[in-house]
């Protein structure tokens, strides 16, 4: 693959040039109160899900979907960011802008992989045949771009032009990768009210060969499954997506959509066969997750951190949307192990004073560590803990009226992350099960500016939530009440930009 020269005799401006300048002329209206100090989010505009996450040239690089003309979904582009190290990032242009035959209404997800010499982007074209957001009448065709430098990408048209059943419109989110000298891609489909997911191969990234439909859906499993991802991982398959239309039940799938996984295997006639659903993070916002093997082999992941029809109050702030941190990922049995990726230790200034166990009743400040840039690492001591809650109110305000809640509820066994007072529109409890013989709990949470993420130190969970309070809502306090436990704050760093 080679890139090709534009056409400099154009004296009209391209797609990706009036994108380009939108972006620039939207970067004097932004409002800085929310923007995360060290998450990646688009400079002006619109963002959801990360698409191509890649190494190439010894750089990693996350493109994601993008529209720079205003803080609203839109017809969809690539933006693009990279970083040398996963903490320290820096904006690089537009990617990708929509406006040919293929992909005249959006550039949608899809995934990144390195050819040779050559970054190579799959994505899927989307075009509304009829009125625009009438979904009854769409095309969705996968498409190749292509770039040796990693910044100029040229459109190669749709290297998979049809589905492959004709009553399938939508057909997205190309995930490809390469094993025994093939690439393979698998991608998102709908027929009818049935997720299906075919998969294809390839030997060149241009001609795909369909093989089956490596999994589908049935009664409960919801009506689409987006943004699918296949991995090997400690001798093992996993199945990664996000579906839409399953229903709530009990404390589980709360979120309009969610993101979660399966293991399993897939075996030699491309049938994917594997355990339950189970979701991937227990927050408010956390969906389109995608993974790839970074430098060293780990399997590194990124989300999008937001969730659709959820408050967005940055709308009015002239940007929207945000990525979660990048985080490890291990199988442990049956179950994917999360962890917030080892790098993010670089952000740490000096380390703030240590909180020693505390028991109530109550709440009690902790003076020594406050801000909306922090890694607070709180342990649970939950032996003879046997009612009320004990953990943690971060993002308080001065006179009690915001705050966020991270607490163990011994009648319930659950940890929760209660956001009922976390600011401009949000709402409602999030929760994970604990043992119940389970004597200790090791968290660690990140803090940026509106949004927080909780980390079992053991991988066993996370929780992932956007926050909006005030900017001067900065304090810290312990809170225990009922009989028995304690609360210490063992570890704590204010946190460093991420941005170059």
């Amino acid at each position: 693959m080679t890139l090709s020269s534009n056409n400099m005799s154009d004296p009209m401006p391209s797609p990706l040039d009036l994108a380009q300048q939108a972006l620039s002329d939207g970067l004097a209206r932004v409002i800085q109160d929310y923007r995360p100090g060290y998450h990646i989010a688009p400079p002006a505009g619109w963002m959801n899900d990360p698409n191509g996450v890649v190494y190439f040239r010894g750089e990693y690089h996350v493109f994601y979907q993008h529209y720079p003309f205003e803080a609203k979904w839109g017809p969809m582009h690539w933006g693009h960011a990279k970083s040398a190290d996963l903490v320290h990032w820096q904006h690089l242009p537009i990617a990708l802008a929509p406006g040919d035959d293929f992909d005249r209404d959006g550039c949608f997800s899809g995934s990144a992989v390195v050819c040779g010499d050559t970054l190579a982007l799959i994505y899927t074209g989307h075009t509304w045949l009829g009125e625009v957001g009438d979904e009854r009448a769409i095309r969705q065709v996968q498409c190749l771009a292509t770039s040796t430098d990693g910044i100029r990408f040229v459109k190669q048209g749709a290297v998979i032009d049809s589905a492959p059943h004709d009553a399938i419109m939508h057909f997205r989110d190309p995930k490809v990768w390469k094993e025994d000298g093939y690439w393979y891609l698998i991608a998102g489909a709908r027929l009818g009210d049935r997720p299906l997911l075919p998969l294809y191969r390839s030997t060149d990234l241009f001609t795909w060969e369909f093989l089956d439909y490596t999994a589908s859906g049935s009664a409960g499993d919801g009506y689409m499954w987006e943004c699918p991802d296949l991995f090997p991982l400690n001798g093992r398959d996993v199945l990664l997506y996000s579906p839409q239309g399953m229903q709530p039940q009990g404390y589980e799938r709360l979120n309009k959509y969610q993101t979660g996984y399966r293991v399993g295997r897939l075996d030699s006639e491309w049938h994917f066969t594997g355990g339950p659903f189970i979701e991937l993070d227990n927050g408010h916002d956390f969906y389109a997750a995608q993974t790839f093997s970074g430098a060293d082999g780990r399997r590194l992941l990124w989300a999008w951190l937001d969730m659709w029809e959820s408050p967005m109050p940055t709308k009015a702030h002239h940007w929207c949307g945000m990525l979660g941190l990048p985080r490890e990922l291990e199988l442990r049995a049956d179950r994917l192990c999360v962890y917030p990726a080892r790098e993010l230790t670089a952000l740490r200034k000096a380390p703030l004073p240590s909180t020693p166990w505390w028991d109530g009743p109550g709440t009690r400040w902790v003076q020594q560590v406050n801000g909306d840039m922090l890694e607070i690492h709180v342990h649970l001591d939950l032996l003879g803990c046997t009612d009320g809650h004990l953990g943690i109110a971060l993002r308080c305000s001065a006179d009690g009226r915001e705050e966020t809640l991270l607490y163990h509820d011994a009648s319930l066994r659950r940890l929760v992350l209660d956001r009922s007072h976390s600011g401009a529109h949000t709402t409602g409890q999030r929760s994970v099960a604990i043992d119940p013989g389970q004597e200790r709990l090791e968290l660690r949470i990140y803090l940026d500016r509106s949004s927080i993420e909780v980390f079992d130190e053991n991988g066993r969970f996370s929780l992932s939530s956007r926050l909006y309070p005030q900017t001067d809502s900065l304090g810290v306090k312990l809170l225990a009440s009922g009989n028995g436990g304690r609360v210490s704050i063992p570890r704590a760093w204010s946190l460093a930009s991420g941005w170059l």
